[in-house]
């Protein structure tokens, strides 16, 4: 069975370095045996792709990208905390933030983008419970933010 990062590469991702925070907190957490990963943004070397109101500026195949690339940003994340990415024994929960037009939705389908991408790089350990929230704005105008909670050995 190939490993995560193996996944990665067969998927042609190549981790980022962890996006630094916007405010007063740090990427991750530790306690125990779980990670608890704060909300990570769409961002691409530094900057945000795109920026505005899914189902307005952005539109929702666009935004359903995005989400997968605030989950690469969490994984990256996560193997900045624990080393090695098969070190995650699953990917418990995902917490998924969509800045949405008032009458968006679809909510589901967007953080399906992270979901996805969670389930292609670990296997049935990336299958996990999940809120997909829309709130009326997100920090510097992104139009999604993920969190998640993983397990780890």
């Amino acid at each position: 069975m190939p490993t995560p990062e193996e996944r990665l590469a067969e998927l042609g991702l190549i981790l980022p370095e962890v996006a630094a925070p916007v405010a007063s907190y740090t990427p991750t957490v530790r306690s125990g045996d779980h990670v608890y990963v704060s909300g990570q943004l769409p961002f691409v070397d530094g900057e945000l792709p795109a920026t505005g109101k899914v189902g307005a500026e952005v539109g929702p195949e666009a935004a359903r990208d995005l989400a997968a690339l605030c989950a690469l940003n969490a994984i990256a994340a996560v193997r900045a905390e624990v080393g090695e990415l098969s070190n995650v024994v699953r990917v418990v929960k995902v917490g998924g933030f969509v800045a949405s037009a008032p009458d968006f939705t679809g909510h589901p389908g967007v953080v399906n983008g992270a979901s996805d991408l969670l389930a292609q790089v670990f296997g049935d350990a990336g299958v996990h419970a999940r809120a997909a929230v829309g709130v009326a704005a997100l920090p510097l105008d992104a139009p999604v933010e993920v969190e998640m909670i993983v397990e780890v050995r």
